[in-house]
């Protein structure tokens, strides 16, 4: 039986989380505070990159079950079942910044007058939501509603396909009413027999933080054994191959490159961190990933000194902006650090990305550094290229042009995505990330 959902937030989870949850069915609103992104919502036109997401926008309002507005109140009224998926960014000190969250709780208690479900989509704190459900009823009064942890676990380049095709659905719950509703929602995956784990309230809260934290962990490993290989002469796509055939490992995020970014693991890891430190509890491996991903970012440039001799004055390609592949997102990506620290050693930099360029502008707007919207006119003149991102035109990259573009010959490829041998063969000094 569908419902009537409201989804309160209408970035990245909260977008696909309503086009997800409208073509299982339902009747889907979707709130934000930002009248220009409802308007443009509205017309079928996606707010975010995101692979296959405006088809599935088009389809669901085409079809009646979705539309978007700013009337938070009215979108709460109507609902049976409300997600919130606010943002909630990290502070300095490492906790969360839940005052969105917040907002939206207080607002619920404005509006609350009949049973609904309550389902926390964005990543929170453990014991969150049992604060989410003692404030309603302290500012409301009312009693009559559940609450339930749903964490999200989208890829970025890859989220359409996850909410379709999830390896699990974790929801953490009270009572048997809010199973069943959380149960006719997601009808659809039931179906494909998707795994689903029923679990109290604060398990589902610690499985979102303890599952980015562990692949965060085997990225920083994975880095850690390449510098380890470079240094005695091993490849390390070899060893984790080797790795991921043992099936108590998988070959899964072990691709060495320049450290993890995005908006999930760097935040993550130090929510972690800060709730185990609030309860007593040593935090050190995270604290160590933490640190190690950091230095590998800047190892990046340390590489690029040792074979140019000197940044200063240099010029340098910088092709990949966004933290991965197939998004446009930035947040913490290492090439925020790259550019940092050559910029302060003096390098002039030319950079590109297919999508990411307008969202990097605002860590750096020119002319501090340059942009180009074709990868040739940023590798034209420069003493080097490094390859940040793994965008598949940087593995098809025309390596023969880009040599007559360039002044000098290096290639500092942080994602490995090159062949080395040809690369070489035709007259480039490449280096690569745990081979030589």
């Amino acid at each position: 039986m569908s419902k009537r959902i409201t989804v309160i937030g209408t970035g990245y989870v909260g977008l696909v989380a309503a086009v997800g949850l409208a073509d299982f069915g339902n009747s889907l609103i979707g709130v934000d505070i930002d009248e220009n992104k409802i308007n443009t919502l509205n017309q079928g036109i996606p707010t975010i990159y995101e692979p296959g997401i405006g088809e599935y926008l088009k389809r669901n309002i085409k079809a009646g079950r979705l539309e978007f507005t700013t009337d938070l109140d009215n979108a709460i009224k109507s609902a049976e079942v409300i997600f919130i998926a606010v943002g909630t960014p990290p502070k300095d000190n490492g906790d969360v910044d839940l005052s969105q969250v917040t907002s939206v709780v207080k607002s619920i208690a404005a509006n609350i007058s009949e049973y609904k479900v309550i389902v926390t989509k964005s990543t929170v704190p453990i014991g969150t939501n049992k604060w989410i459900k003692e404030t309603i009823k302290k500012e409301s009064g009312f009693r009559d509603f559940d609450i339930v942890s749903n964490p999200e676990f989208l890829r970025e380049g890859k989220a359409v396909h996850d909410f379709f095709h999830p390896d699990r659905i974790i929801i953490g719950h009270e009572t048997e009413q809010a199973k069943e509703y959380m149960t006719d929602i997601y009808r659809s995956l039931n179906l494909i027999q998707t795994p689903f784990v029923w679990c109290n309230i604060e398990t589902a809260e610690l499985i979102k933080y303890a599952s980015n934290t562990f692949l965060a962990t085997k990225i920083t490993f994975i880095n850690q054994m390449a510098n380890l290989a470079e240094a005695i002469n091993a490849d390390i796509h070899m060893i984790a191959k080797a790795m991921g055939m043992d099936g108590r490992i998988s070959p899964k995020f072990l691709h060495p490159g320049p450290g993890y970014g995005g908006s999930c693991f760097p935040k993550d890891t130090k929510a972690l961190i800060h709730i185990g430190e609030s309860v007593g509890v040593d935090m050190s491996v995270v604290r160590a990933v933490i640190k190690a991903n950091e230095e590998q970012k800047y190892l990046m440039v340390a590489k690029l000194k040792q074979y140019l001799g000197t940044l200063h004055g240099k010029s340098i390609a910088l092709l990949g902006l966004a933290f991965k592949a197939e998004t446009d997102d930035v947040r913490d990506s290492p090439a925020i650090n790259i550019v940092e620290k050559l910029l302060e050693a003096g390098s002039t930099i030319k950079a590109h990305d297919p999508k990411g360029i307008e969202n990097f502008k605002k860590f750096y707007p020119p002319p501090r550094v340059n942009y180009f919207e074709d990868e040739f006119d940023a590798i034209d003149g420069v003493d080097a290229i490094i390859i940040c991102t793994e965008w598949n035109e940087y593995r098809n990259l025309d390596l023969e042009r880009a040599k007559k573009h360039m002044r000098g010959n290096l290639i500092m490829d942080t994602r490995n995505v090159l062949d080395s041998e040809r690369t070489k063969k035709l007259g480039f000094i490449y280096k690569g990330i745990g081979r030589n």
